[in-house]
């Protein structure tokens, strides 16, 4: 196998709604790593039309993503029920964000989640999102 020098990966937990960011960093007692709020103004000068929270960064590329997914997770898992609350109580999607760069001819990572990870998901309702970026 050859290494691999450019190809990457991150990911990171997401909260997608109509939510107050703050309420939720309070309820989890967590600081997100980006969060903003429904009429927050964008780069382009629009408004947002919904809230977002960000959790979890890891940039810290393996091979085996499942790994970064863990680290992403690990200040969360004992968090479930706060989540199922917030999750009852406001307008919310939960994700966990997987998005790696390949480089042809370099080793492709491992995307599959480990049983953890899945567990967490399913009794979080979190769904996977991968975006995948090729660069040839």
């Amino acid at each position: 196998m050859k290494k691999s020098e450019h190809t990457r990966c991150y990911t990171y937990f997401r909260i997608v709604g109509t939510f107050n960011p703050d309420i939720v960093s309070e309820m989890l007692c967590l600081v997100p790593d980006k969060s903003h709020k429904i009429g927050d103004i964008r780069k382009n000068g629009k408004k947002y039309d919904f809230a977002v929270w960000h959790y979890g960064y890891c940039k810290d590329y393996d091979i085996y993503v499942t790994n970064q997914m863990q680290k992403t997770i690990s200040h969360l898992l004992s968090k479930t029920d706060i989540l199922k609350e917030i999750k009852q109580k406001y307008d919310v999607n939960f994700y966990l964000e997987v998005v790696p760069t390949i480089v042809c001819g370099e080793t492709m990572p491992c995307l599959a989640p480990s049983l953890d990870v899945m567990k967490f998901c399913c009794d979080t309702q979190t769904e996977i999102d991968i975006d995948l970026y090729a660069d040839f």
